[in-house]
């Protein structure tokens, strides 16, 4: 049968009809994942077509997924948190939602004081444990959406549910059926889609919530999870790991429309970041994220990197503010207690400072030569130098018109006696064996010593 696409706008075939492969064993996708080797990544050669959807937003985990890494979060520092996101996202809501744990009655004052400050966006949704109970706490607290995890791999099916496919499948569909009941709208999380039978287990499972959701009159979102990061975004790779076939899939073969189809990947390989741009390119409007990455294992992806994917593919932060992003890391580092690493990008204390002496130099005569972008203007983060080893004279002219914030009129270049000075003394520092950085109160404290009072502290 032809129909007109509603992605392409072209006469397709619609005769591609998946049913539930009820095998015996799993499929563990041995030649793919070994266990007792790196995983392999195999190609097919088949292309689907890139298909941005005309919208895309960003949504957060950082409640949920997130918290569950890390010491739980008070509720004052959950409400700051949501605050500064939506001052990220701006008025347009390109941060569109943040789901909540609501199993404790700390997780629901939590909900409620955000729910009190009256903010359009991140909407507030949850993530719960697939019972009536929890269905009607979540109508009652007045929240629209809700997450349900349905593991999709046969890793889940079989070995931790015990499960045969089809009586996954009816638990899945009976558990979605009594959110319908509850009015609740539910998002369905696909655990572990990158080592799943797409087409034995996934498509004919998403294709029946999909009847159902026409049928109830509630839309169903999915969320399609890399859990283990195994997605790989290159042309040509074959299903399951395919990020671009596993969008395209849901989209062509289980008519998903891009507003109700999520990524949701892991960092276990590196790929978190360029996966869930892929997951964009290939038609997913959501992608699902942490701020800073925070989350199991190697974490999530990170909110923070999405806002500059979504600039740069936009050409615009269309009324986002990532000077707010410098905010967030401060407030993680004094508020929370918890230790950026020092080189992540965009939120770590190094992430834009240089340590080596010809790339500082570089600094002085024009920071565009060895910074980014204007981190100054974009994060409110001014490149700086890192005083070491390395260290030229140009290095340690940078890093005391930055420390001090010197007007071009009182700026120091190399060949001020200042700057020689502090220089023999580094050098002396590490000819007498020093292996370590120097601190920025020795500096100082050197600086005090040379300058005659010339500087104050900061």
């Amino acid at each position: 049968m032809l129909e007109i696409s509603s992605q392409t706008n072209l006469l397709e075939q619609k005769n591609y009809k998946y049913s539930l492969q009820d095998i015996a064993e799993p499929n563990l996708y041995r030649e793919v994942y070994p266990y007792t080797e790196v995983p392999r990544v195999a190609f097919n050669h088949r292309r689907v077509p890139i298909g941005m959807p005309e919208d895309i937003w960003i949504t957060d985990t950082s409640f949920r997924d997130g918290q569950q890494s890390v010491e739980p979060y008070t509720v004052k520092q959950i409400v700051d948190l949501f605050k500064l996101m939506s001052k990220l996202g701006g008025p347009y809501g390109i941060i569109r939602q943040t789901e909540f744990f609501v199993y404790s009655q700390k997780d629901r004052d939590a909900v409620a004081q955000c729910q009190d400050l009256g903010l359009k966006f991140p909407e507030i949704t949850t993530w719960i444990r697939a019972s009536k109970e929890d269905f009607k706490l979540v109508r009652d607290l007045g929240i629209r959406e809700t997450g349900i995890l349905v593991s999709c791999s046969d890793y889940h099916i079989f070995k931790k549910m015990k499960m045969t496919r089809k009586q996954c499948m009816d638990y899945y569909l009976s558990t979605v059926a009594e959110a319908f009941e509850a009015g609740v709208m539910p998002r369905c999380h696909l655990e572990d889609i990158t080592r799943a039978d797409f087409y034995g287990f996934v498509v004919p499972f998403v294709n029946e919530l999909m009847k159902m959701s026409a049928d109830a009159k509630i839309p169903v979102r999915i969320r399609a999870c890399d859990t283990m990061g195994y997605g790989i975004p290159y042309p040509e790779v074959a299903i399951p790991r395919s990020v671009p076939g596993i969008i395209y899939g849901l989209q062509h073969y289980s008519d998903v429309p891009s507003e109700m189809l999520e990524w949701h990947g892991h960092n276990d390989f590196y790929k978190a970041v360029t996966n869930a741009t892929t997951a964009w390119l290939y038609g997913a409007c959501g992608v699902n994220c942490s701020l800073l990455g925070i989350g199991e294992r190697t974490g999530n992806i990170p909110l923070e990197a999405m806002i500059f994917e979504y600039a740069s593919l936009r050409g615009s932060l269309d009324g986002m503010d990532p000077t707010v992003i410098t905010e967030i890391a401060d407030y993680f580092e004094h508020e929370i207690g918890y230790k950026i690493p020092p080189m992540t990008p965009f939120v770590g204390r190094s992430f834009n400072v240089t340590r080596a002496g010809i790339h500082a130099d570089g600094l002085l005569k024009d920071e565009e030569i060895y910074n980014i972008f204007d981190t100054k203007k974009i994060l409110n983060r001014a490149a700086s130098v890192m005083l070491g080893k390395a260290s030229g004279l140009a290095g340690i002219a940078y890093w005391i018109n930055e420390n001090y914030r010197l007007t071009a009129n009182e700026a120091v270049d190399k060949k001020d006696p200042l700057v020689i000075s502090l220089k023999q003394w580094i050098d002396a520092e590490y000819e007498g064996g020093r292996q370590t950085s120097l601190s920025v109160g020795e500096i100082e404290e050197q600086i005090e010593k040379l300058s005659q009072n010339r500087f104050q502290r900061l």
